[in-house]
């Protein structure tokens, strides 16, 4: 791989705090490969997401970070001509990318902006989302959200993210935008077309929407089991979200993978390995015959399912496959 791109949180940090082994093991993937940072974050500036990642010891400019904010943008330069006035409703990290694009920015819908974009913003409130749907009265005029994110994590908890603010807005306008974030494209043809690269590789923890996107833009990808999805999540995943790699943490990157071995017995029990972990299946029933590594065991318990094509509700599951009892 010689373009490493990585989400954020779940990946490198969590909250305050990076991730055990992530800081070395994203530092050490940097020696042999570029190693991008995307976030569907659209509050926060590039330069602001560098130096939030050099404080963890990393060494980041703010050319190696794409935000949603950046692909929406790059979204919008599609939809409209150069130097529009456009209604960005959202805060700084926003407003400051539309502007050194070259468009106009208002905060008003009488002055007949062209587009609008959307972003989440802690500040947001009903007049700002009350203009872009006074604005978005008109068919024409172009939507664009950064990202639909229905939730953040913030020190406190889980927040309602950008999604609820765009949905609201949907509710008064009746029509949806067009979505530059993960898992939409945009972002991922920001990424690469800052990039580059011939053999990229996508990690995130999340199946939803780092998994899938990468999936959708052609890009392999990592689970990382350091944020949300666990072993529930991946042996349920479906097909379009499926990663290319499991991990348990960022030390994954600088060891081989193991190599999956599969058989079958004449009577259709299917068998599964990966290093000293063997999952078999017949018919509906999946069990774990020799348990050896946890991750192992995971990785073959999610071959053997998935390539089943079975829906994971009719199937009768080790619980040893997800930790279960």
């Amino acid at each position: 791989m010689d373009v490493v791109l990585t989400d954020l949180d779940g990946v490198v940090y969590r909250g305050r705090n990076a991730i055990p082994h992530a800081v070395e093991s994203l530092t050490r993937a940097s020696l042999g490969a570029r190693v991008g940072y995307i976030t569907n974050n659209a509050s926060r500036r590039p330069v602001d997401v560098a130096e939030h990642l050099e404080a963890f010891g990393l060494e980041v400019a703010a050319d190696d970070v794409v935000t949603s904010s950046q692909a929406g943008v790059r979204l919008l330069s599609t939809l409209v001509p150069a130097g529009s006035t456009v209604l960005v409703t959202g805060g700084l990290g926003l407003t400051s990318i539309v502007e050194e694009a070259g468009f106009t920015v208002t905060n008003s819908a009488e002055d007949s902006p062209a587009a609008v974009i959307q972003g989440f913003s802690p500040d947001l409130g009903w007049k700002e989302l009350a203009e872009a749907s006074f604005a978005l009265a008109d068919p024409d005029v172009p939507w664009v959200a950064t990202n639909m994110d229905w939730s953040i994590p913030v020190e406190r908890g889980i927040a309602p993210g950008n999604g609820t603010l765009v949905s609201a807005v949907h509710q008064a306008v009746g029509r949806m935008p067009v979505v530059a974030g993960k898992p939409e494209r945009p972002i991922f043809d920001a990424a690469l077309a800052r990039f580059g690269g011939a053999h990229p590789l996508f990690i995130g923890d999340r199946l939803d929407t780092d998994i899938k996107g990468a999936n959708d833009a052609g890009i392999p990808s990592v689970l990382v089991l350091t944020g949300i999805d666990q072993a529930k999540q991946v042996l349920a995943a479906d097909p379009k979200s499926r990663p290319t790699f499991i991990l348990g943490d960022l030390r994954g990157l600088s060891t081989p993978y193991p190599v999956t071995v599969r058989r079958e017995d004449e009577d259709g029990t299917r068998y599964v390995t990966v290093g000293d972990s063997t999952v078999a299946m017949r018919g509906h029933v999946v069990r774990v015959l020799d348990d050896g590594d946890d991750l192992d065991r995971l990785r073959a318990g999610a071959t053997i399912i998935w390539e089943s094509g079975l829906a994971i509700y009719g199937l009768d599951v080790d619980p040893k496959l997800y930790g279960g009892e």
